[in-house]
């Protein structure tokens, strides 16, 4: 795999990007170190989602409504 020194990456990184588009995967490396791999963005590659990642892990009571239901009330139309 090619490894490239970040300065030339920084000088290149518009043809580099394009090489990486077309499936062209190279190393950018900090004196001579690997620090990243760049590695083409597959439209296919699914990002992963946030919501619902407790699912089965927590359990929501089935009076949660009527939790504080008075209190809540209180504050949206006043202290009785």
């Amino acid at each position: 795999m090619l490894q490239i020194n970040i300065h030339e990456a920084k000088t290149h990184l518009s043809a580099l990007v394009d090489k990486a588009a077309k499936g062209e995967s190279f190393i950018i490396a900090k004196a001579g170190k690997p620090m990243v791999t760049v590695v083409p963005f597959s439209a296919s590659q699914k990002l992963q989602q946030r919501v619902g990642f407790l699912k089965g892990r927590i359990k929501i009571p089935d009076n949660f409504d009527a939790v504080m239901q008075a209190e809540i009330t209180s504050m949206f139309e006043g202290a009785e």
